[in-house]
């Protein structure tokens, strides 16, 4: 009989887009068994790719470009997404992410870009914002981004800081008056991010080695953001405040609110309503590991099978934790025998991935 198999990846980071791998493990199973009917739903949890996965999952969604400025001073060309029912779906990534760095900048790298796609948003209309916040480059709490929507942060002498956690050394005032009224439909911050803004589990201490930051730098961008909390007085030490080098936090300031990132993501493209009519769904990312177990994008459909009673298939870059929540796995490092060959051709290997799990 055939079956109906709903297949729902995040992006395999640095390899492939979800929809890539989405299409890909969509025709390797077909390879094998060719009469199922094969819904692909692409998704992501708030970082890179949440663009794609709502373009390719609703209907009349239009992206809109423009350019800003880059995390460090150089403009980049970027876009943002208005959906159907005003909703915009802006991704930090695009505007301010890793990808934009010829080198790090730990100290300089800035989410100016990304207040200004914002704003642009709120210029075309938009009633809502889903703002995903992944990929990011700088550890500047929110600042630039909250200062190109129209905030002010000085120093003693009331000039502006510079752009930066550099910046945050220098702060001495915080004027937030200027931002700009919440859309009707508020402001939701995606990211699967539940680390506070301070302290040894920190946006500072966890995040800044991963953007070039040496032990010292980190000292110094941990005081940073200490004047800020000081400064804007919110909790420093709640959950998910550090996504993003703090850009959560400053958000917040501004009145957003925190939602995990693969859920709000998977209950906006209708995911729990696919699953619940699936008789199987495969998911999957580029490294299922210990921290995939907490609010990635697998353990989310894994939990949305389970409550639905539907069997649940991983597939992944690499596998390296384990699997005892699917009825079947596969590894694209073990099918192309090493990781470095897995990478360099992700969805060819993810073909492979879905025609083996179709035959499990």
């Amino acid at each position: 009989m055939p079956y109906t198999v709903v297949i729902a990846p995040d992006s395999f980071k640095g390899s492939a887009s979800a929809p890539a791998i989405a299409s890909a493990l969509g025709e390797g199973w077909s390879s094998v068994r060719p009469d199922d009917r094969v819904v692909l739903a692409p998704m992501a949890d708030g970082g890179e790719g949440t663009l794609d996965a709502f373009e390719q999952a609703v209907p009349g969604s239009q992206r809109r470009r423009l350019t800003v400025l880059g995390p460090t001073g150089v403009d980049v060309e970027a876009s943002w997404l208005m959906l159907p029912d005003r909703t915009a779906v802006v991704e930090l990534a695009e505007t301010s992410g890793l990808a934009h760095l010829s080198e790090f900048a730990p100290l300089d790298a800035h989410t100016f870009g990304f207040g200004q796609a914002i704003a642009a948003a709120l210029d075309a209309g938009a009633m809502g914002l889903l703002l995903a916040l992944g990929g990011s480059s700088s550890t500047d709490g929110g600042v630039g981004a909250l200062v190109a929507l129209g905030a002010r942060f000085s120093d003693d002498d009331g000039q502006p800081i510079r752009l930066g956690n550099r910046g945050l050394g220098t702060l001495a005032h915080a004027d937030l008056s200027g931002l700009p009224a919440l859309p009707p439909g508020g402001v939701r911050i995606l990211s699967d991010v539940t680390n506070p803004l301070l302290g040894s589990l920190g946006a500072a201490a966890v995040f800044g080695p991963q953007k070039g930051a040496t032990p010292e730098q980190i000292v110094e961008m941990e005081a940073g953001l200490e004047r800020l909390a000081r400064l804007l007085g919110r909790r420093p030490h709640e959950a998910g405040t550090g996504a993003a080098g703090g850009t959560g936090y400053g958000l917040l300031a501004w009145g957003a609110t925190l939602a995990p990132g693969a859920a709000a993501v998977g209950e906006a493209l209708g995911l729990p309503e696919l699953v619940r009519s699936a008789d199987a769904v495969i998911t999957g990312e580029g490294r299922f590991d210990s921290q995939s177990l907490a609010g990635k994008v697998p353990a989310y459909v894994a939990r949305l099978a389970k409550t639905s009673g539907v069997p649940v298939l991983l597939a992944a870059g690499a596998i390296e934790a384990p699997t005892t929540a699917f009825a079947a796995s596969a590894s694209l490092s073990e099918l192309a025998g090493d990781p470095a060959s897995a990478l360099s051709d992700a969805p060819h290997w993810a073909h492979a991935a879905g025609a083996a799990l179709a035959r499990a």
